[in-house]
């Protein structure tokens, strides 16, 4: 398959990084009374691997040390950088504690130096690593192009390659404590459906779609709308200007808001927030709200 000739003899198993099966999806197996599990040196079953490769992959699997029973990890080795393209070929073990083979499907990795700042990200579709056998280490490249890199400068010893725990987890609800004191359990409940039903967004994508909206007593037009952020970080906002269009294109009212505190919306996270337009920033006097969207506009 052409990896073999990445592993060398001075190579050296780097820092782990061990996550719980549950993480991806993996049903955990209280089989077994030890806590401690030792991982085997395991191939893709379509790889012929010349003896003295063996020898390579069975030194560094040696040295790998024992994980917690139902933990799938990844143990760094080595970094090497393409001359021609500059891409980072990341050499691994994918190691699994679990006591059943799995097979695992497009997972987001990191790249981590050794303040845990990350310089590196990529989707990988681990069923091209075959299926993982119970209590296994299998030794795979990750391919790193340029354009995943936040930096060229290869990170000193204590790097790490690390499954991305924000997106597995899929994207969540992130409620503010104001809503959770005033929406009744069944009402939450709700929200979160929506949002898991929500079209998926794009990395690092931040969008805002109207949820509800209905003009007050007062003339005023009062909108709550889902902030999305498809990042890996947080978001902060301070300032938003906002317009409201409605069923027809027709531009129903327009504003900025101020945050006071700032708005935080947390990674791969979608936040309701309620904005509200006074009667004089309304500029129509009807309108058709049956369908209608928010965007944000550029300041002047």
């Amino acid at each position: 398959m052409g990896l073999f000739s990445f592993f060398k003899k001075t190579d050296k198993v780097g820092t782990d990084s061990a996550i719980d099966s549950k993480e991806l999806g993996q049903s955990a197996d209280q089989a077994g009374n030890s806590n401690s599990v030792e991982t085997k040196l395991s191939f893709h079953p379509d790889w012929h691997v010349p003896q003295e490769q063996k020898y390579i992959f069975n030194f560094l699997a040696n040295e790998l040390q024992p994980l917690k029973i139902n933990q799938l990890s990844l143990a760094a080795i080595n970094i090497e950088v393409d001359p021609k393209t500059n891409a980072w070929n990341v050499k691994a073990f994918v190691r699994s504690s679990l006591n059943q083979a799995i097979q695992l499907g497009e997972i987001e990795l990191l790249l981590l130096d050794k303040e845990d700042q990350q310089i590196a990200s990529k989707s990988f579709n681990f069923a091209e690593l075959g299926q993982i056998p119970a209590r296994s280490a299998r030794p795979w490249v990750f391919t790193f192009e340029k354009s995943t890199l936040a930096t060229e400068e290869v990170p000193e010893e204590g790097w790490k390659i690390a499954f991305n725990l924000i997106s597995l987890r899929g994207h969540q609800l992130d409620l503010d404590e104001t809503w959770k004191k005033q929406l009744p359990e069944d009402q939450q409940e709700a929200l979160k459906n929506i949002v898991k039903d929500l079209p998926k967004l794009g990395k690092n994508e931040v969008n805002f779609t109207g949820l509800q909206a209905k003009v007050h007593d007062d003339k005023s037009l009062v909108t709550s709308i889902f902030i999305r952020n498809g990042n890996n970080k947080a978001i902060n906002i301070e300032q938003l200007p906002l317009e409201i269009v409605d069923a027809n294109g027709l531009l129903v009212a327009k504003g900025s808001f101020k945050l006071d505190p700032v708005l935080s919306v947390q990674p791969n996270s979608t936040k309701p927030w309620t904005f509200i337009f006074p009667e004089e920033l309304v500029t129509e006097e009807e309108f058709d709200l049956s369908r209608w969207s928010a965007r944000v506009t550029q300041q002047a």
